[in-house]
């Protein structure tokens, strides 16, 4: 606005014929600009200046709390003592694995104990559950087998089917 009035004073000046006051109008116009220039950059420098100090405001608030994490920390520390809650989980482990080992132990003697009435039993079934599959014929011939035997004397093919037989259930009671 200044700037407007200067100039159209300059103008009206020039018009008269006043060169004198035409020369200090223009001086007083290149000053205003210089002053508006600097006025721009100062308050540019000013802007600068509020956001430094933001930032610096910020970085302040953040080493306030770290401050105080650190405090907090400090004291967890002396109540936890790390040293000393090593040692503990130290011993815990320890404790554990002791205790792992002792009911790995006794399941196993358990198991074992259970086992032997429970295999000998699974035993029975699954060999008689084989030989049913493998015919009732070899039951039949066994039994048939027994009564012929009126005299100690029995002939060699007999003898040698009942040997056959009783071979092949030893071997399926193995399995």
């Amino acid at each position: 606005m200044e700037e407007r009035k200067l100039v159209a004073e300059i103008k009206k000046t020039a018009k008269i014929g006043n060169e004198a006051a035409t020369k200090i109008l223009a001086r007083q116009l290149v000053r205003l600009r210089q002053q508006i220039t600097n006025l721009q950059g100062s308050r540019a420098q000013i802007r600068g200046v509020a956001t430094h100090t933001q930032a610096l405001y910020a970085n302040t608030s953040i080493s306030t709390g770290m401050k105080g994490a650190t405090k907090a920390m400090v004291a967890m520390n002396k109540e936890m003592a790390p040293a000393k809650q090593a040692k503990v989980i130290k011993n815990f482990q320890k404790e554990s694995a002791q205790l792992d080992m002792t009911i790995e132990m006794m399941s196993e003697s358990i198991d074992e104990t259970l086992d032997k009435d429970e295999a000998e039993e699974e035993t029975e079934e699954l060999t008689n559950q084989v030989l049913d599959e493998i015919g009732v014929g070899i039951a039949s011939q066994v039994s048939r087998l027994g009564p012929k035997k009126v005299d100690n004397t029995a002939p060699s093919s007999v003898t040698n089917d009942v040997d056959d037989l009783e071979k092949r259930l030893a071997s399926l009671r193995r399995i």
